[in-house]
């Protein structure tokens, strides 16, 4: 039994779990927005955290990792159990093909297991939908919750993004707009790099396509 799973939020980081392999690249028509809301892991009920979800954006990318599980399917079995409970505001299971490094035509992998949320309020009660910039940096610069702050979440981001060598403009702009609202200057990432990760074109990177790291424990949760 195998499985694989693509991380585009704080499982680029951290993914908490148990695997065999992980594998930076990307998968297609969708982009990362700070659309879904955490209520227990970044954030509370009172005050709801912004996270990542996945908007369908046709020609899009999102670069990411995709971590696989072998060993079984009580291996498995306890892989998703905790992937269940710490991605619990996501109310859907998509599957993707999922595209390596220097290799855009051809997947990589198919049936790539993905946490997304449906954007709709109604039906939904996590999604918070798109906001101005100004609003959604006010709102994570004070959100904060059982895991920490969600402020912490996107620079957390903004990093592992920088270190896989494919940087998100969203998440950039939006970081730099959290940091205005905290008074902080700077960013903490080395400024000779800047490699963009939202079109097609930026396809290449400084970092090793595969990253093999057995997990001994998990970490804490995260969302």
């Amino acid at each position: 039994m195998v499985f694989w799973i693509f991380g585009y939020g704080s499982l680029v980081w951290n993914p908490g779990f148990e695997y065999d392999e992980k594998v930076i690249g990307f998968i297609k028509d969708y982009r990362r927005v700070f659309d879904l809301a955490c209520i227990d892991h970044r954030g509370t009920p009172e005050s709801p955290a912004r996270t990542c979800t996945l908007e369908n954006v046709e020609g899009a990318i999102c670069w990411g990792a995709a971590y696989c599980v072998r060993g079984g399917p009580e291996r498995e079995r306890l892989a998703m159990e905790y992937l269940e409970r710490r991605e619990c505001e996501y109310d859907k299971k998509t599957l993707v093909d999922f595209y390596k490094e220097g290799e855009p035509s051809q997947p990589a992998l198919t049936g790539v297991i993905v946490f997304t949320s449906t954007p709709d309020k109604v039906s939904n009660k996590y999604y918070l939908g798109p906001a101005p910039l100004v609003e959604m940096a006010r709102q994570i610069a004070t959100a904060h919750g059982p895991c920490g702050n969600n402020r912490d979440y996107l620079f957390l981001l903004e990093k592992a993004m920088f270190a896989i060598g494919h940087e998100d403009d969203m998440v950039i702009e939006l970081a730099k707009e959290v940091r205005k609202v905290l008074g902080i200057t700077g960013n903490g990432i080395p400024t000779e790099k800047k490699i963009t990760g939202t079109s097609p074109k930026a396809l290449k990177s400084h970092m090793p396509v595969l990253q093999l790291r057995p997990l001994q424990e998990a970490v804490a949760m995260d969302s």
